[in-house]
């Protein structure tokens, strides 16, 4: 109990920002020596499977954010036979049903999808009673954010905030945490209707970035991207195409609007571990009578 306090309090207290500018500079170091030793003691540190990357020695990295974003090989994670897949590796924090406009964070602590989404109160309402999978990434995941589904980009929102962890003791022990952290928003048009994939930030995390703009800088206000997003055709996404990525560990949020029932995987729980391409959950058929 005492160690969680501690840590609680240094979530509180701890410069977040100048930690993660700290972390941010060390990552992109391209002196060979130094990025060549801390990519090899990260890769011990976690157990890193660098079996599964395309580049599988340090040395064929530039920096550690050039290992960190590492691209796997192909064919190392399939995709299964469902409508819905995981779109990352990690560990299910929370998966299950929004009721009345509030999601789930951890036993006993909710909190709204109005704010998560920090859009106007027209685009939010139809999640308010949909569902939803929240994903964590730890720092030995592989940190690209794929589709779950096929859908199309419709919007892209750059929301401020603070940097919280979101290591499941502070997930567990913050209020709303993942409203007060940084993320980006994007909303999508699928065949199962609107969906919204967020990428929260975290300590640490040197960025958050989009395959259509690259590294995204901390904000300082809202950014909406509406009117500067790619055109039509690069919009369209396939099941498991690149969204974004995590420079370091963090969180990853699916929503899909209420209308067609999904039925998540069964096994699904805290805790359980999924891989990117796994089954994530399975639409109701639609009763055509």
């Amino acid at each position: 109990m005492r160690s969680i306090r501690a840590k609680l309090f240094l979530q509180y207290t701890a410069p977040k920002y100048r930690l993660t500018v700290w972390a941010g500079f060390l990552a992109n170091i391209k002196i060979k020596p130094i990025k060549n030793y801390l990519i090899r003691r990260f890769i011990q540190s976690y157990d890193v499977n660098m079996h599964e990357a395309v580049r599988e020695k340090a040395e064929d990295y530039v920096n550690f954010n050039d290992f960190f974003t590492r691209y796997l090989k192909p064919g190392v994670r399939p995709l299964a036979d469902v409508d819905v897949i995981s779109p990352v590796d990690g560990c299910v924090s929370e998966i299950g049903y929004i009721q009345r406009g509030q999601l789930l964070q951890a036993k006993g602590c909710h909190y709204s999808v109005d704010e998560l989404l920090a859009c106007d109160a027209a685009q939010s309402a139809p999640f308010h009673n949909g569902a939803f999978a929240t994903l964590y990434l730890s720092p030995r995941d592989y940190h690209r954010v794929h589709m779950p589904v096929a859908g199309t980009l419709q919007d892209m929102i750059h929301v401020p905030g603070t940097l919280f962890s979101v290591q499941p003791a502070t997930v567990c022990n913050i209020p709303r945490l993942f409203v007060r952290n940084e993320r980006v928003v994007l909303f999508f048009d699928t065949a199962f209707g609107p969906m919204v994939v967020v990428l929260v930030g975290a300590t640490l995390v040197g960025a958050i970035g989009t395959c259509w703009h690259g590294d995204l800088p901390h904000a300082n206000k809202s950014v909406y991207f509406k009117n500067n997003l790619p055109t039509l055709m690069e919009r369209t996404l396939k099941k498991a195409d690149e969204v974004g990525y995590f420079k370091l560990g963090s969180t990853a949020i699916v929503l899909f609007a209420q209308g067609r029932e999904i039925e998540w995987t069964p096994a699904l729980k805290a805790g359980v571990c999924v891989r990117l391409g796994e089954a994530l959950g399975q639409f109701k058929v639609m009763d055509t009578k």
